[in-house]
């Protein structure tokens, strides 16, 4: 008897658990499933579009100056853990070390200063404001990502 009036509390609380009127779990079992699309990265949304207006004379050609390629879809894998073809004791982009990424330097023209070479970027165009370079401070602080 024991044995079945527990059956039924087993039964009866997850009956009352099943309609609770609780929104369902994510897939990580925690929040609400969010019908809404997934916004674009920081990358997608402000880095590629200020690759693609300021960098596309030298890395969007095809043949690539230090075989850097800011091509959508490869500059990524042209950035991000990539040694510099210039100094191969400098990284490119270090994810979460903004300050130790050579593309910092060469976008703030301190290259020289971390024994880097050759000029600021973008190559012969105006350097890029303050606030672009702090974007891509931001992108590499928080973990360079697609």
């Amino acid at each position: 008897m024991r044995l079945t009036v527990s059956v039924l509390m087993m039964m009866t609380a997850f009956a009352l658990a099943a309609c609770s009127g609780q929104p369902p779990k994510d897939k990580d079992g925690g929040g609400e499933q969010s019908s809404a699309p997934e916004e674009p990265s920081l990358f997608a949304s402000e880095i590629a579009p200020i690759l693609q207006s300021s960098c596309a004379t030298c890395h969007l050609t095809g043949q690539e100056a230090g075989n850097m390629s800011l091509v959508p879809g490869k500059a990524i894998a042209s950035l991000v853990n990539v040694k510099s073809t210039e100094v191969a004791t400098l990284t490119r982009v270090i994810p979460g070390d903004p300050d130790n990424s050579y593309l910092i330097m060469k976008l703030e023209g301190t290259q020289d200063q971390h024994g880097g070479i050759g000029a600021r970027m973008p190559f012969g165009a105006p350097p890029l404001t303050q606030d672009k370079i702090d974007t891509f401070r931001k992108w590499i602080a928080q973990g360079a990502k697609p």
